[in-house]
C-alpha cells in the first residue's frame, strides 16, 4: 500500500522530556489508523507533531513523498488536512455557520458551500439544527457539527483527537456507528487517536501501541489483539492472564512451560529451560463445575476455586485461583446456569493454541499447527 504520510526519525521534546521518539512511521493512504495508549503516552503529542501544529524538534514529515518544514509547505500541508479534538471548538455562530467555515476560508461560492454544507449536516444527523447557535448545542451535537465541518473540507487526511472520551456511552455509540459509515464511504486517510480500545478495534484498519513517547507494536488489530510483542502491549489490549514459566519440555510443535507448580501445553517453539511470557485471553478460557460430567476438549485444564466475579455490563470477569492466578469472562446466562460465586470449585480450560508466547529474548513464538501430544500437564 502507498504511504500518504510518513515520519522519519521523529522527536517532539518539550521542557527537556522526550515526549515523542518515533524513528519511522508510515500511514497508508485510506486507512483508519488508531494510536492507543494510557495517558502521557504521547498519542495527543504525536497528532500535533504529525499535522504541524506543533513543530516537531528534529525529524521530518513526508506528505505525498514531499517534506514538510518551509513555513508556506506548511499551510499548504495543513490546508490539506482536518482536525477533530475532544472538546469541539466551535465558533460562535449557527451550526450552518461552523461546516461552512473551512469551505469559506478556501474561497468555494455560496451555491456550492449550501450544497456542500447540507449533505453533511443531514450525513451527521443534524440537518434540523443547521440554524442553531453552536452555543446551545449537547456536547453529542456539538461533535457532530465538527466532524460535519472537517468531513466538508474533503481533507485528504484526518486527525482525531480522542473525539468521543467526554461524552455519554449511548452518544458515543450512535457517533462512532455513523463515523464508521462515513469512513467506508468515504475511504478518507484518518490517524485516530484514544485510549479506548473498543474504539480502536472497531474503526481501524491498523493499530499503533504508545508506551512512553514510543511505538510499542503497530500492525492489524487481530495481530495487535493477538500476538502482542510484550507484557505491556498484552495488558493494554485485554489480556487479563500474563504468567511468567520456564520451558520445561518441547517437540517439534509444542512445548511444556512450568509455571509455579503447574505444566501448561503450549503450541510454539522455545528452548528447554528458556524463560517465557505466556499470555492467555480471558475469552479463550471456558469454566465449568468442579464435579461436572462434561469434559472439556482443552489440552489444558486446571481445578480452582474462585475468588471474585465482578460484573461487566454484558458479561462477568471470574478471577480464578488454579496454581496460578487466571481470568475467564462468562455470560451472565452461563453464570447463573453454573451457579457460581465466590468459593466455588471450577474446571478451568484452555486450548494450546489459545495461548500466545513472547520469550524473554523478545522473540514472539506463536503456531497454529497441530499438536503431537507431549505429556499432560499435572
Amino acid at each position: 500500500m502507498k504511504n500518504i504520510l510518513e515520519a522519519k526519525d521523529l522527536k517532539t521534546i518539550r521542557g527537556g522530556s522526550l515526549l515523542v521518539d518515533v524513528p519511522d512511521l508510515g500511514i497508508f493512504e485510506g486507512e483508519t489508523l488508531s494510536i492507543i495508549g494510557p495517558n502521557g503516552a504521547g498519542k495527543t503529542t504525536l497528532l500535533q507533531a504529525l499535522s504541524f501544529l506543533m513543530k516537531p524538534s528534529a525529524g521530518e514529515i513526508l506528505f505525498r513523498g514531499q517534506a514538510v518544514g518551509a513555513e508556506q509547505r506548511v499551510l499548504e500541508y495543513r490546508r490539506r488536512l482536518a482536525m477533530v479534538f475532544q472538546e469541539p471548538l466551535l465558533f460562535d455562530t449557527t451550526v450552518f455557520g461552523n461546516v461552512a467555515s473551512g469551505l469559506k476560508i478556501r474561497g468555494i461560492g455560496g451555491a456550492e458551500v449550501r450544497r456542500i454544507v447540507e449533505a453533511q449536516l443531514e450525513r451527521f444527523g443534524i440537518a434540523s439544527l443547521r440554524d442553531r447557535s453552536a452555543k446551545t448545542l449537547s456536547g453529542g451535537e456539538a461533535q457532530r457539527a465538527s466532524l460535519a465541518r472537517a468531513f466538508a473540507i474533503s481533507p485528504e487526511i484526518l486527525f482525531l483527537d480522542e473525539p468521543f472520551a467526554a461524552l455519554d456511552p449511548p452518544t458515543r455509540e450512535a457517533i462512532v456507528t455513523d463515523l464508521e459509515k462515513v469512513l467506508a464511504e468515504t475511504k478518507t486517510t484518518t490517524v485516530m487517536a484514544t485510549h479506548d480500545r473498543n474504539e480502536a478495534l472497531r474503526l481501524s484498519n491498523r493499530i499503533a501501541v504508545m508506551e512512553g513517547g514510543r511505538i510499542a507494536q503497530i500492525d492489524r488489530p487481530a495481530v495487535v489483539l493477538n500476538q502482542p510483542v510484550d507484557e505491556f502491549v498484552a495488558s493494554f489490549v485485554g489480556t487479563e492472564t500474563i504468567l511468567e514459566g520456564q520451558v520445561r519440555d518441547v517437540n517439534e510443535t509444542a512445548m511444556i512451560v512450568g509455571v509455579n507448580e503447574s505444566e501448561i501445553e503450549v503450541v510454539g517453539s522455545a528452548k528447554p529451560d528458556e524463560r517465557v511470557v505466556l499470555c492467555i485471553r480471558p475469552e479463550n478460557v471456558t469454566l465449568t463445575v468442579a464435579d461436572g460430567n462434561g469434559k472439556p476438549s482443552a489440552q489444558n485444564v486446571f481445578r480452582g476455586r474462585i475468588l471474585r466475579i465482578i460484573p461487566l455490563g454484558c458479561f462477568h470477569k471470574v478471577e480464578i485461583a488454579c496454581g496460578f492466578a487466571l481470568v475467564a469472562y462468562i455470560t451472565t446466562q452461563a453464570l447463573e446456569d453454573l451457579a457460581l460465586r465466590e468459593g466455588v470449585e471450577v474446571a478451568a480450560a484452555f486450548k494450546a493454541t489459545a495461548i500466545h508466547v513472547i520469550r524473554k529474548s523478545g522473540l514472539c513464538a506463536c503456531s497454529e499447527k497441530p499438536l503431537r501430544k507431549l505429556h499432560k500437564p499435572g
